[in-house]
């Protein structure tokens, strides 16, 4: 297996957990990293620089971009130029502009570009985007998620939109291989911040199935819930358990007149499937490299982050106009095909 030499820039959380992980994996080096702040006391056992020409000068086939959102341009452009692997934290930028120039960056020098949305790693909706295209479910008709959590105090340059509702809107398509073609929300400002710390929206994919998210930095517990409602009852994912519990529609007549005049589904028989749960990072990771080495597909592709960075716009714009919005297509849009 090919060994490629890794750089990590910024040691925030997400960035110290890609350097563990890039540690573990086989065919990678972490061969140093890049944060001006912590260069002083540090202990990962490489080179630690100020500057990331230091970390170019010294030799990097990949990198990992996890500074803020918006400074993901910038760093990310200067990798495509010295000709670097790059996989960005998500969003992919702070804006739709700029991921589109991050976008056409790497591809124009036929260097893989990667996003950071790892839920699409995550076991459980592994294991459900499978089920989904092997037709367990039947016709998919609803997907809902909830996304909740406390403020994390690492997080001040996007709103709760752009930083966590981007995991429901790329996991979302992803598992119903169709694009947002509208959304409508509501959001609110709770926290003193300037952006939206929560929201509420609806939306509809091109394939007509319709969502519905819950998204907060405001709630005392932490929740990681994807529902998929179909023809033959409804998968439930938890991402921070990594488990999937399927409950399907019961086919078995009822003797009770009270509940046998609902005109509705029965309840059935709930199944929890047992999975293999490796960490997400880790399979993110392993994809990233197999997309250098051998051009493999499983990557979340920077146009695909571009996408869901727009339906991320939209839904701010919606929130901020009162009203629903349509979304176009996006140049290089590939969600529908995911």
């Amino acid at each position: 297996m090919a060994v490629l030499r890794y750089g990590v820039i910024g040691l925030g959380v997400m960035g110290r957990n890609h350097a563990r992980v890039i540690r573990e994996i086989e065919g990678a080096e972490l061969v140093g990293v890049v944060d001006p702040f912590a260069a002083e006391g540090e202990t990962l056992d490489v080179p630690v620089h100020a500057e990331l020409d230091a970390l170019l000068e010294s030799g990097v086939d990949a990198a990992v971009v996890a500074v803020p959102t918006t400074m993901h341009e910038e760093v990310a452009l200067r990798l495509a130029e010295a000709g670097v692997h790059a996989l960005v934290e998500k969003p992919i930028a702070a804006d739709v502009a700029g991921a589109r120039r991050m976008a056409d960056a790497f591809r124009s020098r036929s260097l893989v570009g990667a996003v950071g949305h790892i839920e699409r790693f995550n076991p459980a909706l592994q294991s459900l985007r499978h089920r989904l295209e092997e037709g367990e479910l039947g016709a998919v008709y609803q997907i809902a998620t909830r996304r909740q959590g406390p403020f994390p105090v690492r997080i001040a340059d996007v709103g709760v939109i752009k930083d966590l509702a981007t995991h429901d809107i790329d996991l979302t398509s992803w598992l119903a291989q169709s694009p947002y073609r509208a959304v409508s929300a509501n959001t609110s400002r709770r926290s003193g911040r300037p952006h939206e710390d929560m929201v509420a929206f609806n939306g509809r994919l091109g394939d007509g199935i319709i969502t519905n998210h819950l998204v907060n930095w405001l709630s005392p517990m932490k929740e990681r819930v994807t529902v998929v409602t179909g023809e033959f009852g409804a998968f439930v994912a938890d991402t921070l358990s990594g488990d999937l519990t399927f409950y399907e529609n019961g086919t078995d007549a009822t003797e009770w007149d009270a509940v046998s005049a609902f005109r509705g589904v029965a309840e059935g028989s709930v199944i929890r499937y047992a999975l293999k749960k490796r960490e997400p990072l880790r399979i993110e990771h392993e994809a990233f490299h197999d997309a250098i080495v051998d051009g493999r597909p499983g990557i979340v592709t920077m146009d695909e982050g571009l996408a869901t960075l727009a339906v991320a716009e939209a839904v701010v714009q919606s929130a901020a106009d009162e009203r629903e919005i349509m979304i176009e297509p996006v140049a290089g849009e590939a969600q529908g095909a995911r």
